[in-house]
């Protein structure tokens, strides 16, 4: 059991590495899914400073733990890429809010940890930025589902419909649990925790179907 907990430690390193080989051996993607691209090396070297930072803490503590920083780093990079991604399929539909909502979001952030929350916090990282960040991805996902239900009567499973998938799966999981985080016992906390990491496996391996469907098509 022990060693299930430890695999699930470190997925959100290692799972990152699915998609990865996957775009290592189709290396020509689509351009809309760029911003993707860029997150995955991203999230995989802030992931795997989070896992150094926790696992040998008391080696240097100062350096990269506590971690919360971290992890509201991640958080506004996944929301600023993945914001370029919605924009980049250029559905016509809500095109000038697609292109608002960020700004906004960044500036409530900068307002947050100004005068709300610190940004370097030895507690938790920012449950209210991670959860305003799947909220509005999740907003990012049904949008996009609604206008395929127009344009379309059966989806065709194309690499943006599977992307897509990926991230309505991670923000529907995650989304509760970071907006309740702050307030869990930590019990709750780790087992929330664990869930959340099958999810983020689940959401790298969804993203490696998109990069594999899109292979040979451009």
């Amino acid at each position: 059991m022990e060693l299930i907990y430890t695999i699930l430690d470190w997925s959100e390193v290692w799972a990152l590495l699915i998609p990865l080989v996957v775009l290592l051996k189709f290396k020509k993607q689509p351009g809309y899914l760029k911003p993707i691209i860029i997150y995955l090396w991203v999230a995989l070297f802030i992931d795997l400073a989070i896992d150094i930072g926790f696992k040998y803490k008391h080696l240097n503590p100062y350096l990269i733990y506590p971690n919360n920083y971290l992890y509201n780093i991640h958080s506004i990079l996944r929301f600023i890429l993945f914001s370029n991604f919605f924009i980049a399929l250029k559905q016509p539909s809500l095109v000038t809010l697609k292109k608002v909502i960020p700004l906004i979001i960044l500036f409530l952030a900068i307002l947050n940890f100004i005068f709300f929350e610190p940004f370097f916090s030895s507690v938790s990282f920012s449950s209210r930025l991670l959860a305003t960040e799947a909220g509005v991805l999740l907003f990012y996902c049904l949008q996009y589902y609604l206008f395929k239900l127009q344009e379309e009567h059966v989806f065709q499973k194309t690499a943006d419909y599977w992307m897509v998938t990926a991230l309505s799966i991670y923000v529907v999981f995650n989304f509760p649990f970071f907006l309740l985080y702050s307030s869990l016992e930590v019990k709750f906390q780790v087992f929330w925790w664990n869930i959340h990491n099958v999810s983020f496996i689940i959401f790298c391996i969804f993203i490696a179907k998109a990069f594999y469907v899109s292979r040979n098509r451009y």
